[in-house]
C-alpha cells in the first residue's frame, strides 16, 4: 500500500523483532506487529483533538492489531514496531507513543469489563423477571385448566402456559450461558494489548529528506 497523507501499511512477523540486546529467549516467544507508516501522526485517529497521549488509534490500525493479537497464543508477549517511511524516530517519542497505545487498550479492556458487568446485571434481572413470569404462568395454567371442562383441553392450555413461561426465560440463560464468554475474551485481549511492548525505528536521515521535500 502507498504511503498517502492517511496510509497505514501492516504486516506481522510473528518472531521476527528488531536488534535491541535483552533477553533472547524472551524475543523469541514474543509475538511481534510490523506497522509501517509514513509519520508517526497516522497511527493515530485525525479527528481526535486530544492530546497525543489520549487519542484514539486510527480505525484500521486498531483493527488489525486486535485482529493480530487474537491469533496469538494466550499469554504470549506482544510488541508492536512502528517502521516510519517518511520522518526519523522522534526523540523520546517512543515512550510517549507506548503510553498511549498502552493507555488506549487499557481504556478499551475497562469499558469492555463493565460492558460485562452490564450484561451480568441484565441477565440478573431478566431471571428474576423470567422465574416470576413462568410461576406465575404455571398458577394460571392450573386455575384455567381447572374451569375447562374437558381434560384434553385443559392439559393443553396448561402446557401453553408452562411454555411460555419458559420462553421468558430464554433471554436470561442465553446471557449466562453464550453472551458473556466471549465480552470476557474481549477484555482479556485488550488487557493484553495494553501490556504490549511498543518501539519506533525511524527512516534513515536521507530517505526522511526525500520524504519531507515530497
Amino acid at each position: 500500500m502507498s504511503a498517502g497523507p492517511s496510509a497505514v501499511t501492516l504486516e506481522s512477523a510473528p518472531h521476527a523483532a528488531p536488534p535491541r540486546t535483552g533477553d533472547a529467549a524472551a524475543d523469541a516467544a514474543t509475538a511481534v506487529l510490523e506497522l509501517r507508516i509514513g509519520e508517526l501522526r497516522q497511527i493515530f485517529n485525525a479527528m481526535d483533538p486530544a492530546p497525543f497521549r489520549e487519542r484514539d488509534l486510527d480505525p484500521n490500525a486498531e483493527t488489525y492489531i486486535v485482529e493480530w493479537a487474537r491469533e496469538t497464543r494466550p499469554g504470549q508477549p506482544l510488541r508492536l514496531v512502528v517502521h516510519l517511511g517518511r520522518e526519523p524516530a522522534p526523540v523520546g517519542q517512543e515512550s510517549v507513543l507506548r503510553d498511549a497505545v498502552d493507555g488506549y487498550f487499557k481504556q478499551r479492556a475497562e469499558s469492555t469489563w463493565r460492558e460485562l458487568r452490564q450484561l451480568f446485571r441484565v441477565g440478573r434481572i431478566s431471571l428474576v423477571i423470567g422465574i416470576a413470569f413462568l410461576a406465575g404462568a404455571i398458577v394460571i395454567g392450573e386455575f384455567v385448566a381447572s374451569l375447562v371442562g374437558k381434560a384434553a383441553y385443559g392439559g393443553i392450555i396448561k402446557e401453553s402456559f408452562v411454555i411460555g413461561g419458559w420462553v421468558a426465560l430464554w433471554r436470561p440463560l442465553e446471557i449466562f450461558l453464550y453472551d458473556w464468554w466471549p465480552i470476557r475474551a474481549q477484555a482479556r485481549l485488550f488487557e493484553r494489548l495494553g501490556e504490549m511492548d511498543v518501539r519506533v525505528l525511524g527512516a534513515s536521515p536521507a530517505t526522511a529528506a526525500v520524504g519531507a521535500a515530497a
